[in-house]
This record gives structure tokens, sequence and C-alpha cells, in this order.
């Protein structure tokens, strides 16, 4: 998935706020892969000494504190992953929003105030989990690439079986992420569109009760659910094939790498508890389940934070540092201003002389530019051409 350098540096910005903890979190996700690893090799030697009737409680001590190993790791993996959550989620809406207050009005000309707030609650959360993501991304990596070199050390046509599978297993993982990212921006762009009508119904309620225009607003409101029905169930539909053919494509893995253990093993090839471990790496390597799970969220967290970098794209106005002259009361100069709104163009070459201490009655119709005129001279926005000097 592309993206912009804006996006970029905003989740690098925010991977490093909490790089230690993020880093602890890498650890033992890496940690908590390797125990699973360790696991299975544990099991299988511990089967082989019993069939053979040798002392085993080593390797049973071994594997049960593998499983206690495991059960800790998870939870700190738990709690850590949360805080991580959190910590990034505070920091993304303490910039965004930094930003969105030194762009003044602009920002809500620009975007909306409903799907400014959109983008700063439900937005700032999505992607307040991509150094999590990453994390867990990490881990899901290394369990199937652990699974696969175990398989190889136990023999290496085990692995060769798992592998002939993979170049599907790729394709399905990179058609996932392309529809995914795809699916998610339409979901969240409707998203912000119901909250900027919803925002403007609520700061106009007087107004609507008194024209009655309350089930008028309210459908306005609602006009686009269908879309953002349509845009959720492709979502959903898109993740949901991806797993569904993952899972179609993972047992199959597991049956072939069982059948070539199970052949070595009555050629005298590998051991029983080789067969068991083999069995169990093969699990770990067909986790693409996970992986797409991994990947997904990883997926909506990047999409979540280009939305918050079209917010840090828009350049904040200057201020220049120089005093106003202390004698006499200045005048108010606009100079072959111009300004758009969209498309229309609003103010046209207005030149227009306001003398201090003067109080001046502007009138016209509505969307005349009347409270454009007045956000010029006040510098709540900027004209596209002209200058307007004080």
């Amino acid at each position: 998935m592309s993206m912009d350098p804006t996006t970029g540096g905003l989740l690098t910005a925010a991977s490093r706020h909490s790089g230690p903890r993020w880093a602890a979190l890498c650890l033992v996700s890496v940690a908590t892969t390797g125990a699973g690893l360790l696991l299975p090799a544990a099991l299988g030697r511990a089967l082989d000494l019993l069939l053979a009737h040798a002392p085993a409680t080593r390797w049973v001590l071994i594997c049960a504190t593998l499983v206690l190993l495991l059960t800790g790791l998870d939870a700190c993996e738990t709690v850590l992953a949360g805080t991580l959550d959190a910590r990034t989620t505070a920091f993304l809406r303490r910039r965004v929003t930094g930003h969105v207050l030194a762009l003044g009005p602009r920002a809500t000309l620009r975007f909306g105030p409903g799907d400014l707030v959109a983008r700063l609650v439900g937005n700032a959360a999505q992607a307040g989990t991509a150094p999590g993501a990453r994390a867990a991304l990490l881990a899901a990596l290394a369990g199937p690439v652990g699974g696969v070199v175990a398989l190889g050390v136990i023999d290496p046509w085990l692995a060769a079986a798992f592998l002939t599978g993979a170049p599907l297993l790729t394709l399905l993982l990179r058609s996932m992420a392309r529809d995914t990212s795809t699916c998610v921006a339409d979901y969240q762009r409707v998203q912000g569109r119901i909250a900027s009508a919803l925002a403007e119904a609520v700061g106009g309620t007087r107004t609507i009760r008194a024209a009655g225009t309350a089930d008028r607003d309210a459908e306005r409101i609602l006009r686009p659910l269908p879309e953002l029905s349509r845009a959720g169930r492709r979502m959903w539909r898109v993740q949901g094939r991806a797993a569904a053919r993952a899972v179609a494509v993972a047992p199959l893995l597991h049956l072939a790498v069982v059948a070539v253990a199970g052949m070595l093993l009555s050629r005298h090839g590998l051991s029983a508890g080789d067969v068991l471990a083999a069995s169990r790496y093969a699990v770990l390597a067909t986790g693409v389940g996970v992986l797409v799970g991994q990947l997904s969220g990883l997926v909506r967290a990047r999409t979540a934070a280009r939305r918050l970098g079209e917010v840090l794209a828009e350049p904040a106005p200057t201020h220049g540092d120089r005093s106003l002259p202390p004698d006499g009361p200045g005048h108010l100069e606009l100079r072959g201003v111009s300004a758009r709104r969209g498309a229309r163009t609003v103010l046209d070459g207005v030149d227009l002389v306001v003398p201090g201490g003067t109080t001046l009655a502007l009138v016209g119709r509505s969307g005349a530019g009347k409270s454009l005129l007045a956000a010029l001279a006040g510098r709540l926005t900027d004209p596209d051409a002209g200058e307007v000097l004080l």
C-alpha cells in the first residue's frame, strides 16, 4: 500500500514516542514465538523417550516450563499492547489537535467540523494501533517462517512439501492488503461525511426547529448510510474471502506435510516424536489466519493515519513579527483581492480602503461574500490573489 510522506512521518513519530515500550512489545512477541517454536521439539523428544521407556522427566518439565512461560509472555504482551495503543492514540490526538488550532478556521473550511471530529476521535484511535500492529505482524511472520525452518531441520522434504503452496499464500496476502486498503478508505470517507452533516445540524438546532425542517435534515444526514453499508460489507467481504481462501489452502499444506512425515516414518527416516513435532510446526507454518488478521489491522491503521496526515499536510498560516506604528489610527487596505470558495469566485479584484476609526457597513444578498471579506480583513483566511494590508 502506498503511503505519502506526511503519513509515513506521522507513524514514525508515533513509534518513536513510545520507542522503549514498542521495543519491549517486539521482544515479548518474538520471545512468545520462540517459546512456541521450542515447544513442539520438546514434546516430540518427550514422546520418543516415553515410547522407548526411558526417563523423560526432564523433558516433561521443560514442556511444562515452556507452557508456563507462554502464559506469562501472553499476559505481558496483552498489557504492553494495550498501553502502547493508548499512548500512541493520545500522542496522535495531541499532535493533530495542535495543528488544527494552528490552522484556525481554515481547518473547518477544508474538512468541516464533523469530519475533523471523526478524524480526531475515530481515526486517531485506529491509527494508534499501528505500532502495536507492526509488532504483532512481526511475531505473526516469525511464526510461519520459524515453522518452515524447523520443518527443514527435521527433514528438508517436509519444508519442500510446505513451500509448494507458499507462492499462492503470498498472492492471497498481497491481494487482500490492496483490496482492504481501498475499502477501508471508502468507509472512513463516508463516515466523515455523515459526521460533518451531523455536526452542522447540531450547530443549527434552533434554526432547524424554528423552520420545522427536522425530518428533511435527518434525511440529509442519513442519506450516505447506504453507501456506508456497501463500503462496510465490501470491506468485510474482502477480508472474509481472503481468510476463507487462506483457510482452504492451509489444511492442504498441513496434510501434505503430515503425509510426507508419515512416509518418512514408515521408512524409519523419522521417529514418532519427529512426526508429532512436524505436525505442530506445520500448524505454525500455516498460521495464515493470524497473519491475515494482523495484516488487516495494520492496513486499517495506516489508512486512518493517512486521513490524519491529510490534516497535517494543510499549511498553517505564518505571521510576521512587526508591530503596528504607535502614531496615527492607520487604515485597512485591500488591493486587487480575489477569493474563491471551491470552484466559485466570490470576490474578484476587490479594492477597498477603510480608514482607522471608521465604522463600515457591508450589505448584500446571501453568498455575496460579506463574511468572506470580513474573514480576509481579520486574517482568518487568505486571499487567492491580491494583498490585505494593515
